[in-house]
């Protein structure tokens, strides 16, 4: 099982792909996708088989909140993710849903920044000419090294 998630350009929606592995699925016919995103409607998101007897769907959700969820095998059974983001004790029966969450990563927002031109060009020249200026130092004591040597 697993959630993978991608957001949008303008950070306001993230898509979900939800999966069931095939050992997950024991050998359903049928699985939908339930949750708060589609007011527990136990029909309305089927997922699709895959050759190797898993699920999968995307749902696209809006960013920065949490959905709880779970999947419902052949109408009888309900399973979790079991990498969901985390779990939350249901009010309605006995056990935990999973939850999605779709909060945009800090890193993801730092990212989208481009860096200043004068910061980008400064920045890759120093390394450069270091190493270069390095390596010609160790090319040059190698050669004065072989000389020496030589004349003994």
């Amino acid at each position: 099982m697993s959630l993978k998630k991608t957001y949008s350009a303008d950070g306001k929606k993230c898509t979900v792909v939800f999966n069931v592995n095939a050992n997950a699925a024991a050998g359903a016919e049928k699985i939908y996708l339930v949750g708060d995103f589609n007011s527990w409607d136990e029909t309305s998101i089927p997922m699709k088989k895959g050759p190797d007897g898993s699920f999968s769907v995307k749902k696209q959700l809006d960013t920065n909140k949490e959905y709880q969820f779970r999947y419902l095998l052949d109408g009888k059974a309900w399973i979790n993710d079991w990498k969901a983001d985390k779990y939350v004790r249901s009010e309605f029966a006995n056990d935990d849903n999973s939850c999605v969450d779709t909060s945009v990563p800090k890193a993801a927002k730092a990212a989208k920044k481009p860096a200043p031109k004068s910061a980008a060009k400064t920045t890759d020249k120093k390394p450069a000419a270091k190493k270069t200026s390095a390596k010609t130092t160790t090319a040059k004591k190698s050669t004065t090294t072989t000389k020496k040597t030589a004349k003994k």
